[in-house]
């Protein structure tokens, strides 16, 4: 074997696809008041029909409401009440719904095993281009994110979107921030490489960034990273099996949330994870679930949340001794 690949068997949930950023490459949003939100009910239905399906991770996925709007509070205690329920039901939450203030992330890590947030790039100039419409993707506003996951112990992760109008100078600096970060806390799990991909709601004309040249910067990054991050690349995104292959041996070693809809996306479909599977075998590799908090941050879980992930834990390793055994 070549080494192990980890991905993590999620199912996303969205609270709202209402967003008040309006990216250009965006296949995701739509505007404030033009969707209903997601109720309990619906939400406990299709956790409901989740139980035995192998599902761990539910992403809780949402559009962004203004932080001085009259609906920011309802919002959040609606993702506040989707963890909780996910947790109720079995699953392990994790939630990635824009920057949050500090007090907002406190609340939500009482009912997150991890959480994240996409850094994209650091650069200003996207701030006149492909973000113009995008208050909330000010660099430094992110960038604080990362900061007070920090200081909160939360078990983070972020990353960068590749071919939006940056430099290759760009990628290199906005890793360089997130090592220094780590350095300072300790709290990054993951770093996600995301190649832009094209798709039918977005308004920007442009092509999608070419997979040849995303193990060259997985391998660059590598190197910027400190080794107990683990870099990320979602497979639906790298469609071609030898680049995705070559990225992996490149320096990859997480495919992300493998779930039926890349809500993102959505105009890319992940392969099952038996395919996934069958195609890492064939080169060497041996494909593995994981949970959406790495072991080495479970100490940092309030007491309810560390006793679900040991339980899961266990679950795996019995899992693990069953393949060992028939193999």
């Amino acid at each position: 074997m070549s080494g192990v690949v980890t991905y993590s068997p999620a199912y996303t949930l969205v609270p709202t696809y209402e967003c008040f950023n309006r990216c250009d490459y965006c296949n995701f949003r739509v505007d404030p008041g033009k969707a209903p939100w997601m109720t309990l009910s619906t939400a406990e239905k299709i956790l409901k029909a989740l139980q035995n399906q192998g599902v761990c991770e539910i992403l809780i996925l949402s559009g962004e409401v203004h932080p001085h709007s009259s609906r920011r509070q309802p919002w959040l205690q609606l993702i506040y009440d989707l963890c909780k329920l996910a947790i109720a039901q079995g699953f392990l939450p994790h939630t990635n719904a824009g920057p949050l203030s500090f007090a907002e992330m406190q609340q939500l890590k009482a009912v997150n095993v991890s959480m994240g947030l996409m850094l994209e790039q650091l650069t200003p100039t996207l701030l006149s281009t492909v973000h113009r419409h995008a208050p909330s993707k000010v660099p430094q506003l992110r960038l604080q994110q990362l900061v007070w996951a920090g200081e909160l112990q939360i078990p983070f992760t972020t990353g960068l979107l590749l071919g939006i109008g940056e430099t290759q100078d760009d990628w290199w600096e906005t890793l360089e921030a997130i090592a220094q970060l780590h350095a300072r806390y300790g709290h990054i799990q993951e770093v996600i490489l995301q190649p832009y991909s094209p798709g039918n709601q977005q308004t920007w004309n442009a092509p999608g960034f070419k997979p040849q040249h995303l193990p060259e910067a997985i391998a660059k990054a590598r190197e910027i990273l400190p080794a107990e991050i683990t870099i990320q690349i979602p497979p639906n995104l790298v469609l071609d099996p030898n680049w995705l292959l070559a990225c992996i041996q490149a320096g990859a070693r997480d495919l992300g949330g493998i779930s039926p809809k890349d809500e993102v996306n959505p105009d890319y479909p992940h392969l099952s994870d038996a395919d996934l599977l069958e195609m890492l075998k064939s080169a060497g590799w041996q494909l593995t679930p994981r949970l959406p908090v790495y072991p080495q941050y479970d100490k940092w879980l309030p007491e309810p949340l560390y006793t679900a992930v040991q339980s899961w834990r266990n679950r795996y390793r019995v899992v693990e001794k069953c393949h060992s055994h028939s193999q």
